[in-house]
């Protein structure tokens, strides 16, 4: 076995290239064994096996410094940079990151789980070893995916006109290896990379630029005519434009080529350069290669099968925000629906389906897609706007800007907000109540459960008078086959009551509802009585109903799958009467910290937001008093 002798790069370096395909298989093997039982980010890795050993093998890592782009494609790295053995624990709690985290190793140059951010920070990198005097090499690895960030074409703009050395890994695994990889394809990349042809560029470029005169319209004729040959043959033309030289593109699954293109590129010294790299997301394990959608991020499944193994009876309020829209879209011709490169993971496919010109997937621009929306209900549509939370942060100011502030009728659901367990610091959604209760003219909804869920997006597509945000956590509803096209009439800021007591009232949201109910069991055996208040609205919120509650008993508590800071929590504190202040026992939810990976029930209990350790608190107020 070759793998058992990897601890590291240097090992390696001492491999012959003839035996990298047979150690690119054990990677592939070691993966599928460990991710069919953890879950996890699969068809990205399992395509960027020969890609990251060939990295490794020609650069000196981590002196050289590689940046990946999101980082779900890093299971290989992680396995050739001395965690082979601890790849076991990946995304467990506890157990290593499922993405790059520089406090878990040298090699992991930056902390990364969203998109299009490797260039910005191979431009910055660059530019500090260069104002350092050092001179390793920065090598930034991207998917065509998120390419489409315009975040990533900032970037590019920025290095093609300040040119420092960069070397930019396009990793295009969207389409089968194309016609441009050909015999003259192949030759013309190997000729522009090779050392003479850059010497004589260099050389005859500086002569024809000295002559007087006619010089410098003799290179930029010379210069031309070479640009639209390249771009004839390859199709490069885009980033030749922008001052980065193409190179590729070039089988991301042959080893000796991609060792042979890398080592002639980081000879070139002269400013910032792309190579294409195509390869197949899946690679090497069938159903993933058939299926790369499902395979992007998985739950465990059967190896032999490729079947999840995961999948209980029930479905998962994505799914049932989906098969909402598509009822209320399929009655409605003026209901549209925008996402940002997640249809499937925010129950779009659904929709789709009655109204495929309405859904509109504009990849990985948030920032668009909000903005967009706001047009769209400018214009008289109905738009839902179906984004994960953590990825809603990347469209803040134009929540603000081009929605709130002209008051326009954009619907936001807002999937995965909280915790969301093994994907870790870069994915909860925690912050979207901090963010949203702030923003002057947004309504603000938390259903508890599928059938409040269904009946707030029927809500909101009536209303028609501003912004509005539902959130709603990862995982499933306790309900078959809901029936999403009956929904029960919803008032903003109505409460439920779903239990009654004397001495404590427990104020929760989402899925703390049922924990709060569950608490609520575990004080009464304690000889507790509580009263657990579903809000099911942060924004508008009914103060004279919380007034009134807080007043009739002895103490209350406020308990959200958020951050605290700036959590409806604070919220509640900050406007209760003067007098009901002191009845405060506690403001649950998560501190002032990044929360790590781990299964939910598991985080919940080690911050304290259990159904035990709520009512643990709660008795040792009602103790210590």
């Amino acid at each position: 076995m070759f793998i058992e002798k990897i601890n590291n790069p240097s090992d390696l370096k001492k491999m012959s290239r003839e035996d990298l395909p047979k150690l690119a298989r054990e990677v592939r093997d070691q993966m599928l064994e460990v991710i069919s039982k953890n879950g996890g980010h699969l068809a990205s890795s399992l395509g960027v096996v020969e890609l990251t050993i060939a990295l490794h093998y020609v650069l000196n890592t981590p002196s050289d410094k590689i940046i990946w782009d999101v980082g779900h494609q890093t299971y290989a790295h992680k396995i050739l940079t001395g965690r082979r053995e601890t790849f076991q624990s990946i995304r467990k709690y506890g157990g290593i990151s499922g993405f790059p985290k520089r406090c878990e190793s040298e090699y992991d140059t930056y902390n990364v789980g969203h998109s299009s951010t490797s260039i910005s920070l191979a431009v910055g990198e660059a530019v500090g070893r260069d104002l350092n005097g050092e001179k390793y090499k920065v090598v930034a690895v991207i998917g065509d995916g998120s390419l489409t960030g315009g975040m990533s074409f900032e970037a590019l703009n920025h290095i093609g006109h300040i040119g420092n050395d960069v070397i930019i890994i396009l990793n295009d695994n969207e389409q089968s290896i194309s016609q441009n990889v050909g015999a003259m394809s192949t030759y013309l990349t190997e000729m522009i990379s090779g050392s003479f042809y850059n010497r004589f560029r260099k050389k005859s470029m500086e002569v024809m630029s000295s002559i007087p005169v006619i010089g410098k319209y003799l290179y930029k004729f010379i210069f031309r005519v070479l640009s639209a040959f390249k771009s004839f043959i390859i199709p490069g033309r885009l980033f030749e434009d922008m001052g980065i030289r193409y190179f590729g593109p070039v089988d991301g699954h042959n080893i000796p080529k991609l060792i042979e293109l890398l080592n002639r590129v980081k000879n070139i010294n002269q400013g910032p350069k792309i190579i294409h790299v195509i390869t197949r997301k899946g690679k090497g394990y069938e159903p993933a290669e058939c299926d790369p959608c499902s395979f992007h991020g998985i739950g465990p499944f059967d190896l032999s099968t490729g079947k999840c193994t995961s999948k209980g009876k029930f479905e998962s309020y994505s799914s049932v925000a989906g098969r909402t829209l598509a009822a209320i879209g399929a009655k409605d011709s003026s209901v549209v629906a925008v996402t940002a490169a997640m249809k499937e993971g925010t129950g779009l496919s659904e929709f789709e389906k009655v109204a495929p010109r309405r859904v509109f997937d504009v990849g990985i621009a948030e920032q668009h897609a909000v903005t967009f929306a706001s047009a769209l209900a400018s214009t008289g549509h109905k738009p839902f706007v179906c984004i994960y939370s953590t990825f809603m942060q990347r469209a803040y100011d134009q929540l603000i800007h081009d929605v709130a502030i002209m008051n326009l009728p954009v619907k936001l659901l807002i999937d995965r907000a909280g915790i969301v367990g093994d994907d870790g610091e870069t994915h909860h959604g925690l912050f979207d109540i901090s963010m949203i209760r702030n923003i002057p003219n947004f309504i603000f909804l938390v259903p508890s459960n599928g059938a409040e869920l269904r009946d707030m997006i029927h809500f909101a597509h009536g209303y028609n008078d501003g912004p509005i945000a539902i959130r709603y956590p990862r995982g499933c509803i306790d309900v078959e086959n809901l029936d999403v096209e009956s929904p029960l009439p919803y008032v903003p800021g109505e409460i439920s009551l779903e239990t009654e007591g004397e001495d404590v009232v427990i104020f929760s949201i989402g899925d703390m509802v049922q924990i709060s109910v569950d608490a609520a069991s575990l004080l009464k055996e304690r000889g507790i009585t509580a009263t657990v208040v579903n809000l099911r609205s942060i924004k508008p919120l009914d103060f004279d109903s919380v007034n009134s509650l807080i007043e009739r008993h002895r103490g209350f508590v406020t308990i959200e799958n958020g951050m605290v800071q700036g959590g409806f929590g604070e919220y509640i504190c900050s406007s209760v009467d003067p007098g009901n202040a002191s009845k405060r026992i506690c403001c649950a939810g998560f501190p002032d910290e990044f929360i790590r990976h781990g299964k939910v029930n598991e985080l919940f209990r080690d911050y304290g937001l259990d159904a035990q350790s709520l009512a643990e608190r709660i008795c040792d107020y009602f103790i210590a008093g």
